[in-house]
């Protein structure tokens, strides 16, 4: 394998027998090139059904891929990785993440980490050029993520890159997430798992600055392709509840020429922090409600959340259920403890993100996740979970097998449909350079999605195939790690027909890597870890067609109002516009999409197995073995 683009090694660190051992990176790459990719292979390598996320035995996997530390092509993203309690049964999971700590571990030489054991007492990982040592974190222990932070910076040097656990993963809560450098943060549960091996952070310093690459006139040349084809920054109708102003200051991940919405915020009392998208909006519509006008408790809820380790999807469900238990009476203010009258304020947010993340009273229950909390309620409170979403199928068809076969919102295959359908929405409202037209999404959904019927919003047909498509690109562009803001370029200012290339990601890993590979070649590597990824759900107890669903609502509520547009606005038959509001996803279609889907995918469409035929062509002749031997594969007798 070459070593362009990569370390060349990863740490196994052990911390039960508190031993770290270098490995090769070649035992995983180029056939999962990184990231994603090789995380489940360690996962399906070593981690087997029966073990529990919290147990010693699973293993948390920090990876990147091999465009990490090389500037300009917004190629440093970085993932975290393992067996999470999010879901029941517990999956394999995962979360992405920004700034600038991942091209730090490629700098300091390794592509990754796996994080197996757990200590005796509380720890933290220092990797410092080229070697790593496990130190005593006890003092650490209790404070939160971001002060954690900041005392590890105050001890090794400003320039230290640290990734650490607020309280609520030091208690296992079921959704805590991660907090890094650059306010980066990571969800998917996996800080309850990075709690439960005591391992409160991990601080790193490289020494090197240039990651070598295969052929560095074309990747030069790539990049400046890349610029022109990107082009400005993603604006869309919509989009003003990012934060702007004098307040806020760009905040880009290692390197990058994306020119995306990553800003930094300064409030009124001086605190500063990333502040943009989804964390800084969930407590949005409760403040303003709350104090009546615009003010800063939003950005300091986010702060909040990020300190203590909560993640703020998941908070942001919990709120709307809360709130509906509250006036339904399930709920009360002595029952809870929660201060439901002074919903919306800081005082509010403050004591439930503290009752979770200190498993204190009531938040005991709500640090289970929403779905168990709820159960243990009882009475109608389950019914009253809702998910607001902007990419929800009910709007976008499409999104419907995006979400049926994931163990959490599948952010980044969501974006591919959402992004140029905002920038559509930006036209219709004839916002000032809009340039993506009805036209311009059937030319994209010819290109990226299989046909143009993919572009029509009001129908069922072309959909099975776009999810596939999105599936394996979006799969292949989490083995790089590549920036979901930038990647896929699927609308262009720059080009004639504003139709976008996505054959820039296979070319910018040949140049770097030097293993040429085109575009259907990466695809297949994306194909490959999404039935990797696959196998492993079903091996941790995901039951085929039955788990492969939806929300109820969805399929019984109809849709009353978007999250980013409320006309629900899609291109139909021929790129007439349509409003969605009054749809819901029709299980008989949806039944129908999903056996087209199976198909597809070169899998059973009855039981929604895999077949052997399909995964030894995608080089996963052991995986199917496994899957033969347990019952879990399409035509196996044993069944």
């Amino acid at each position: 394998m070459s070593t362009y683009g990569y370390a060349g090694k990863m740490l196994r660190v052990n911390l039960t027998s508190q031993t770290i051992t270098p490995i090769p990176t070649s035992d995983y790459a180029p056939d999962f090139i990184g990231g994603r990719g090789i995380a489940a292979k360690v996962v399906w390598d070593e981690v087997p059904p029966e073990t529990r996320a919290f147990d010693p035995g699973n293993r948390l996997i920090f990876a990147l891929g091999p465009l990490a530390g090389i500037p300009a092509i917004a190629g440093s993203r970085w993932g975290i990785f393992g067996k999470s309690a999010l879901n029941t049964p517990e999956k394999f999971c995962y979360g992405n993440l920004g700034g600038r700590l991942g091209a730090e571990l490629k700098f300091a030489g390794f592509d990754g980490l796996i994080i197996e054991g757990r200590a005796e007492r509380p720890v933290y990982l220092l990797v410092r050029n080229g070697t790593a040592e496990l130190k005593d974190a006890s003092p650490l222990w209790g404070k939160g993520a971001a002060r954690t932070r900041d005392a590890l910076k105050r001890e090794w040097g400003d320039s230290m890159r640290v990734v650490a656990i607020g309280p609520a993963g030091e208690n296992r809560v079921t959704t805590a997430g991660i907090l890094a450098d650059d306010d980066a943060s990571g969800s998917g549960g996996l800080g309850a798992v990075m709690g439960s091996k005591r391992l409160k952070a991990i601080a790193i310093k490289g020494e090197r600055s240039k990651i070598p690459v295969a052929r560095p006139e074309e990747l030069q040349q790539l990049t400046d392709y890349f610029r022109k084809v990107r082009g400005e920054a993603f604006i869309a109708w919509g989009m003003d509840f990012m934060a702007s102003g004098p307040g806020t200051k760009k905040a880009p991940c290692y390197g990058c020429a994306g020119n995306c919405i990553r800003v930094t915020y300064t409030d009124a009392a001086g605190h500063r922090g990333k502040y943009m998208c989804q964390s800084g909006m969930f407590y949005l519509q409760w403040s303003w409600k709350y104090y009546g006008k615009q003010n800063d408790v939003p950005f300091q809820a986010n702060r909040l959340c990020d300190d203590y380790g909560l993640d703020t999807w998941s908070l942001e469900l919990m709120l709307g259920w809360l709130s509906r238990c509250f006036k339904a009476g399930i709920l009360t203010e002595e029952q809870t403890g929660l201060p439901f009258s002074k919903m919306g304020s800081i005082e509010f947010i403050e004591a439930l993100v503290r009752m979770i993340a200190f498993r204190q009273g009531f938040g005991d229950v709500l640090a289970q996740g929403l779905e168990r909390a709820a159960g243990q309620i009882g009475g109608e409170a389950p019914s009253l979970i809702r998910r607001p979403d902007p990419y929800e199928p009910r709007l976008y068809i499409t999104t419907a097998l995006l979400w049926a076969f994931e163990p959490r919102e599948p952010i980044q295959a969501l974006h591919e449909i959402g992004m140029p359908l905002a920038q559509w929405v930006s036209w219709v409202k004839k916002s000032k350079d809009a340039y993506v037209t009805s036209e311009v999404i059937r030319s994209i959904a010819k290109r990226f999605w299989g046909s143009e019927a993919a572009g029509d919003f009001s129908s069922y047909e072309g959909k099975a195939l776009a999810a596939r498509m999105i599936q394996d690109r979006q799969y292949a562009k989490e083995c790089l790690i590549l920036c979901d803001w930038v990647y896929p370029i699927l609308a262009s200012k720059a080009t004639p027909d504003h139709v976008g290339d996505p054959t820039i990601e296979s070319k910018l890993y040949s140049a770097v890597a030097g293993n040429d590979l085109d575009e259907e070649g990466l695809y297949r590597i994306g194909e490959r870890v999404f039935n990797l990824q696959r196998a492993l759900l079903l091996r941790d107890g995901h039951r085929p067609r039955l788990d492969d669903r939806l929300p109820e609502e969805w399929h019984t509520m109809p849709l009353k109002r978007g999250v980013m547009d409320p006309d629900c606005l899609v291109p139909g038959k021929g790129g007439k516009i349509t409003s969605r509001i009054g749809s819901v996803i029709a299980r008989k279609d949806f039944e129908a999409m999903k056996d087209e889907f199976y198909r597809l995918r070169g899998w059973d469409p009855n039981s929604g197995l895999q077949t052997r035929e399909t995964l030894e062509r995608l080089g996963l002749k052991m995986v199917a073995d496994d899957l033969a031997r347990r019952g879990l594969l399409a035509g196996d007798e044993s069944r």
